[in-house]
């Protein structure tokens, strides 16, 4: 892999360089350092002084005005004793460019060991599945995941939540927890995600069945690729032959050995059509971006540009441009489907960007637009208080310079085929819709735009996928786990 960097040494580079080697650096914004995701910092016990409420928004001040993006957008004089909390004040400091929809919530203060903990092997604590809602009434699982407790209850896609309790006694109907408290009754409803809260949920299973089961939540494994259907080789119903699918749940370090062997695969069957789920992957770790673009790359050369990236100017000596590096397992596909939604976002909106001025119409969107985050994080970390500050720092562009798809890639695609994600059918299934639009796509048979008419008849009756306000890192890049 050819990656160009210069001036930062070992920064976290969340949506851009996370893969181009280096170590610890030095301090920034006072007391932080910066470090490279994967490494790990130990979490000590924290100091008094150091990590006092003031001390910290200090800190959090101090990394703005050094690293943001938009530092026009910052508050020339913004009192921090009005502020209660660390997060309350880093929201009023972005409050600006969230309302120019440019940071929509991408600046955020998290735990150094939870994001250590997830980004290396998946890790965190919950139920193992992933929820989505319609906003007023319905619960229903998009996905239940390998080693979750969810899953060995039997509680997999398209099963509904119906009622939740603390006890058999105590059920309470999700569509009165909706009514009266919203979606975030809801999720106070689902627990804490530590480990050993217990529930009690009404479900009725896809088959109509309807029982009671007792769900605790437990920390576990998160598979990148799922191993029941994260990759495979799909036969066309239609005459289309043999397609291969994979479906990334998100963007971490144990993703390297599960797309590579996706793709070595693929390879070996002769395989030159792709269809790429990514329509609930929130982004993760760019190195995995990265190779994602390389493995999708075989026919493109080590001087042919994957991404740029640039920096505000009292930063630009760090800009950097990334080639492609073809892999032994890349693969030089005529055709890419990538299946997405509202939740695609950040590292997967990176994949796609990348590969658009290569494939042009051959490259299609498939389901509905995506979220439009073009900008990535530098980490900074202030130690002692296990506080790590993800900073919008920088802006990412593909080979022909587009970017600034903040209202998502559907009008960056030159071709998409507007599909529902279809709970009734398991992922990766040609009975799905977005599947079957994908098939349909990739065979060069005709589809609905996204956009007009096919939009707004996709988005007639959406489900969302569910998610906190504040979500630990796990769902930030998992969007509705719990």
């Amino acid at each position: 892999m050819r990656c160009v960097r210069s001036g930062i040494s070992g920064i976290v580079l969340a949506a851009l360089l996370a893969g181009c080697g280096g170590g610890s650096g030095s301090g920034s914004g006072g007391s932080g350092t910066v470090v490279q995701p994967g490494a790990g910092t130990s979490s000590p016990t924290p100091t008094a002084s150091a990590c006092t409420l003031r001390a910290r928004q200090d800190w959090i001040l101090a990394t703005m005005r050094e690293w943001y993006l938009f530092p026009e957008t910052l508050p020339a004089d913004l009192n921090p004793s009005g502020y209660g909390t660390a997060d309350g004040y880093l929201d009023a400091l972005t409050a600006t460019a969230r309302a120019q929809g440019r940071d929509r919530y991408f600046t955020y203060l998290t735990s150094i060991a939870e994001e250590t903990a997830y980004y290396t092997s998946g890790s965190s604590a919950g139920f193992g599945f992933r929820l989505t809602s319609d906003g007023s009434s319905t619960l229903t699982v998009a996905e239940s995941f390998e080693g979750g407790n969810a899953l060995q209850a039997g509680i997999d896609r398209g099963t509904q939540i119906l009622a939740i309790g603390t006890s058999s006694s105590d059920l309470r109907d999700v569509a009165t927890i909706f009514s009266t408290q919203g979606s975030a009754g809801v999720q106070s409803a689902l627990g804490p995600d530590t480990n050993g809260t217990t529930r009690v949920l009404r479900v009725r299973d896809p088959s109509g069945n309807v029982r009671t089961v007792t769900l605790a939540k437990s920390d576990f494994t998160l598979s990148p690729v799922s191993s029941r259907y994260g990759a495979q080789i799909l036969t066309d119903p239609n005459g289309g032959g043999r397609v291969g699918y994979v479906n990334l749940r998100t963007f971490i370090d144990t993703a390297d050995p599960a797309l590579r062997s996706a793709f070595a695969n693929f390879k070996a069957q002769g395989i030159d059509k792709v269809i790429v789920d990514l329509r609930y992957n929130g982004g993760g770790l760019v190195s995995i971006a990265q190779l994602f673009g390389d493995l999708l790359g075989g026919g493109r050369a080590t001087t042919d540009v994957f991404s740029y990236t640039s920096f505000r100017p009292e930063k630009s000596a760090n800009d950097s441009t990334r080639y492609f590096g073809p892999q032994p397992q890349s693969i030089a596909p005529t055709r890419i489907a990538f299946i997405g939604t509202r939740s695609t976002a950040s590292a997967s909106e990176l994949v796609i960007n990348g590969m658009i001025p290569y494939f042009h119409a051959n490259l299609g969107l498939i389901g509905t637009n995506t979220y439009g985050k073009p900008v990535g994080q530098v980490a900074i970390d202030k130690t002692e208080c296990d506080d790590r500050l993800r900073v919008i720092a920088f802006a990412t562009q593909n080979a022909n310079r587009q970017g600034s798809y903040f209202n998502g890639l559907a009008s960056n695609v030159e071709a998409s085929c507007a599909a529902s994600d279809d709970l009734s059918q398991p992922l990766g299934d040609v009975r799905e819709a977005s599947v079957k639009a994908a098939l349909d796509f990739v065979a060069g048979r005709s589809c609905s735009a996204i956009g007009g008419f096919a939009l707004a008849r996709v988005a007639a009756a959406p489900n969302a996928l569910l998610s906190p306000d504040r979500p630990n890192t796990a769902q930030r890049e998992v969007p509705g786990l719990f």
